[in-house]
């Protein structure tokens, strides 16, 4: 039985709708993640019972074959090492290889052996069942989510569903480290990775503070980040003082969303006006940083006129430790003094 839970779209709007709901960290929603947290047997014991975004499930046994049916997790799932046997894929485009595995741990992937569990976020129920999971790790948000089909992938092993919008890769390691068994694994890569980032901020001559990183989306206007968004905070661990837009220039509908803020193009000179460094996150398309620096509406703003637009990368726009990994050495490898 073949069950798809959403149309075919548009590379681009597949791409948006699933790092869209990423960005934001508000936790406010019902469906989402509380914390994933151990309510029965020790720390190391099993079984243990996890609870998630209002539900329960019980795990018997330490997982030995893991399926995702989440890309936006998958990558902090290699991360930390689970034994992960197979992932869904989401539609090729710029940020993924031909299959649709993110660019950033795809040869991961690779390596260990992870295959496709299905293409372009169609979910098969089928075909996870044909993996045997003991486990499934999915998502009850964005682009990615299968919260519609808990109860059928339920039927076939347990099945957790984390809110990847309200969390950190850092935080989502403790989340699945729990769940998984790998506490400790997880915990010495986040450990590994903030020691490193600490080395390679001393390597940076900061360009003229304040920044902000933002997808520019041409007619459309621009995507800030929020400070308290990941690519906020990865610019704030290395040392930058990050800017964002007054909420006055922040389209109405957007104004209580966390991470990213959506400023119209009409806005878009005021908006940015207090950042003297801006970055642009690129979905896809090459030199997006020219294109931004192109516009007319921003001939006037600070970062502009001063020279100082720079592209941050594709690997920036959905943030887990391989990409966050490969964002900083880029930023490193543009600043280092």
């Amino acid at each position: 039985m073949r069950r798809s839970l959403r149309p075919t779209a548009a590379v681009l709007a597949a791409v948006v709708a699933l790092a869209l709901a990423g960005c934001s960290n508000s936790s406010g929603s019902d469906t989402g993640t509380e914390g994933t947290q151990e309510t029965s047997g020790a720390t190391e014991g099993w079984p243990r019972t996890v609870d998630h975004g209002g539900r329960s499930t019980e795990i018997t046994a330490k997982p030995t074959r893991i399926v995702s049916t989440s890309p936006s997790l998958t990558g902090t799932l290699l991360a930390i090492g689970a034994p992960l046997v197979a992932s869904a894929a989401t539609t090729p485009s710029g940020m993924t290889d031909d299959q649709g595995f993110f660019s950033q741990w795809s040869g991961v992937a690779a390596d260990r052996g992870v295959a496709v569990l299905y293409r372009n976020l169609e979910l098969d129920l089928d075909a996870i069942e044909t993996f045997e999971p003991d486990l499934i790790i999915g998502s009850a948000n964005g682009g990615d989510s299968t919260l519609d089909a808990y109860s059928q992938l339920s039927d076939i092993a347990p099945t957790v569903l984390l809110d990847y919008g309200a969390s950190s890769w850092e935080e989502l390691a403790d989340q699945l480290g729990t769940v998984t068994g790998l506490e400790s694994e997880a915990a010495k890569t986040v450990d590994e990775y903030d020691s490193w980032v600490t080395t390679q901020a001393a390597k940076i001559k900061l360009p003229e503070q304040p920044v902000t990183a933002l997808v520019y989306m041409g007619a459309d206007g621009v995507w800030t980040f929020r400070a308290d968004s990941p690519q906020g905070n990865l610019l704030a661990s290395l040392g930058f003082t990050y800017a964002e837009p007054a909420e006055q220039f922040v389209a109405p509908d957007k104004r209580g969303a966390s991470g990213v803020a959506i400023v119209s193009s009409e806005n878009m000179s005021a908006a940015l006006d207090g950042a003297q460094t801006l970055f642009a996150v690129s979905m896809g398309p090459k030199d997006v940083e020219k294109q931004l620096a192109a516009d007319p509406l921003l001939a006037n703003q600070p970062a502009v006129k001063g020279d100082r637009v720079y592209a941050m990368g594709t690997a920036a726009f959905r943030l887990d430790y391989f990409s966050a990994k490969q964002t900083v050495e880029s930023l490193v490898s543009t600043f280092g003094g």
